[in-house]
């Protein structure tokens, strides 16, 4: 399978769409590159990915 590159919103809709009112418009535009593609993604994957990209997205003036 080749690598996909999908937004992060596609990813939560896919899996966790209950969490898209909880995350800000450029964490959902986030680019993620997926080396084995979006169809093959486990649940915990995403999830991880998803906790990944939140983490990379702080405002580091909020972390002490």
């Amino acid at each position: 399978m080749e690598m996909e590159t999908v937004k992060l919103e596609q990813i939560v809709k896919k899996w966790f769409p209950d969490m898209l009112p909880f995350l800000n418009q450029r964490e959902l535009n986030s680019t993620i590159l997926l080396r084995d593609g979006l169809t093959i993604l486990e649940p915990q994957d995403a999830m991880e990915i998803i906790q990944f990209s939140i983490c990379e997205h702080q405002n580091p003036a909020f972390l002490h």
